[in-house]
């Protein structure tokens, strides 16, 4: 996930997270990368919500991806492996006794015995499939597993292993200080001898604890556990490095597995990807072919309306048109994108070039909250004062039908100083408005740094869910409402001929 740093659970989220989470319908993405798997969950969220910035780690974890898509099996394999070696190591019981020294040592020789073989599995796979991966990520990672993991290195452990089971029976030396006490207990490599010979080696003394002897035995494994008590600290800290290293190969490899999840859900749909291309922020860059909205796809059965959009060098980008006519959903499908592009995914457009951000902001409109101890007015305000307390240069603001819970007058008039104040920090603002007087304000400027988009219409009421290039209008559209409400046109209504052998009356 990263070149020079391990992928962090624990970072911190963005102080904004739960409502681009909500605006977006994020869930719905994570979800579907997921497919049912809570760690994969957990790991897209927080891929795509901690952005990356630099557009050369971009294009590292890009690379990674594409070898991932051309290599889905073994990527998939990766992820399984690491997850049967924690299951297994997990499975191993210590019993009752298992915080004693030579427990310890006991469950450890185990489990180390049991991650050992899915570390040869790994280097197998590693043989076998070296040569298809072309990214500096797996290029190294499969380097490392060459190197570190040759048979040297797992023939010494086994037999490491074997030795600390004590087939030959444990050696340990110690000192004796005042008061006869022991001290310095020191675990010895045992001599190699056969049963007979250790039967009859008498080069030392010897006793026989009688086998009722119960103060005898706990004596004797008191002794035992100081003696192995650091070959047992020693080998429980390896169990826990090898462990990690698996805990990590998993989170790793998890972000991408969640991409091939997705990857497959869109294909069978028939929606287009891609690697989009991230330009450093200064560049002002926004451009994109079939875009669309990948979120609402996974919640239909037929593929979606993508759009065509070449916003580079423009700062301000205002959406106006028709009701349900597509404009916040082309606004959810650029958040997407911006978001798909950061964290090092492909992207739900043909073709698709960003300038990288220094954070994604939304602003929606809310349904009524019961709780609220002041109008939506006073919450909306709340909320963007949130947002230029945490917004900064090069950042990117998404606003959907903001401040439309006043008047036209009131509500243009405050989103016109809000829009003015974030262009003059840097901030790119890309803003769905009904209200003409906003829109309409900023188009007479004739700013070469604006675009304004509109929502298509047909002369029958019917969406095509295009955007087009236009300057906004001053219509509501107040047919459709009719229509929807009464079932038929204005004209059809204002028609004096007879409906069933009764005049109609429009009034």
């Amino acid at each position: 996930m990263h070149a020079e740093r391990d992928f962090e659970l624990e970072q911190e989220l963005p102080a904004n997270h739960e409502a681009i989470t909500q605006d977006l319908e994020l869930t719905t993405l994570w979800s579907a990368m997921a497919a049912g798997d809570q760690l994969l969950f957990e790991v897209a969220r927080r891929a795509v919500l901690l952005s990356l910035r630099d557009p050369q780690e971009i294009v590292y974890r890009q690379q990674v991806l594409a070898d991932c898509l051309e290599n889905p099996e073994l990527a998939r394999e990766l992820y399984a492996l690491a997850g049967e070696a924690l299951e297994a190591e997990r499975k191993v019981w210590g019993g009752l006794l298992s915080d004693r020294p030579s427990s310890m040592l006991g469950i450890s020789v185990q489990k180390l015995e049991i991650l050992v073989g899915f570390l040869r599995r790994l280097r197998q796979l590693a043989d076998q499939h070296a040569e298809s991966f072309r990214s500096p990520a797996f290029t190294r990672f499969f380097a490392m597993l060459a190197e570190e993991l040759d048979d040297p290195y797992f023939e010494l452990v086994e037999s490491q292993l074997k030795a600390l089971r004590f087939g030959s029976g444990m050696l340990m030396s110690a000192q004796l200080t005042s008061g006869n006490r022991g001290a310095a207990y020191t675990l010895r490599r045992a001599r190699e001898q056969s049963r007979l010979a250790r039967v009859f080696d008498r080069s030392g003394y010897s006793f026989t604890i009688p086998d009722r002897d119960e103060n005898g035995f706990r004596a004797l494994g008191e002794l035992q556990d100081r003696g192995v008590n650091l070959a047992a600290n020693a080998l429980a800290q390896s169990v826990d490095h090898v462990k990690s290293f698996f805990e990590m190969l998993r989170i790793e490899i998890a972000f991408y597995v969640g991409c091939l999840n997705l990857r497959e859900r869109l294909a069978e749909k028939g929606e287009p990807t891609c690697l989009p291309e991230a330009a450093p922020r200064e560049e002002l860059a926004l451009r994109g072919r079939d875009l669309y909205d990948v979120c609402l796809t996974l919640t239909m059965d037929q593929p979606v309306v993508g759009n065509d959009l070449d916003a580079d060098g423009r700062s301000l980008v205002m959406i106006t048109g028709a009701n349900q006519g597509g404009k916040s959903t082309f606004l959810r499908s650029l958040g997407l994108a911006q978001l798909m592009t950061q964290c090092g995914m492909f992207a739900g457009a043909r073709s698709l070039r960003l300038s990288v951000c220094d954070g994604l902001f939304t602003h929606y409109k809310r349904e009524e909250d019961e709780a609220m101890e002041g109008g939506k007015l006073d919450e909306e305000l709340a909320r963007m004062s949130q947002i230029a307390d945490l917004i900064g240069p090069a950042g990117v603001l998404l606003c959907n039908e903001s401040f439309a819970s006043t008047n036209e007058r009131e509500g243009s008039e405050i989103a016109r100083q809000v829009v003015r104040a974030m262009l003059d920090e840097g901030v790119r603002v890309l803003f769905v408005t009904h209200m003409f007087d906003l829109a309409e304000s900023f188009f007479r400027q004739g700013l070469d740094s604006a675009l304004f988009l509109r929502a298509q219409r047909g002369s029958d009421g019917h969406r095509p869910f295009k955007l087009s290039v236009g300057e906004p209008l001053p219509t509501s559209f107040g047919e459709d409402s009719y229509r929807r409400v009464f079932g038929r046109s204005i004209a059809e209504s204002l028609d004096p001929r007879p409906v069933g052998g009764v005049y109609s009356d429009p009034r």
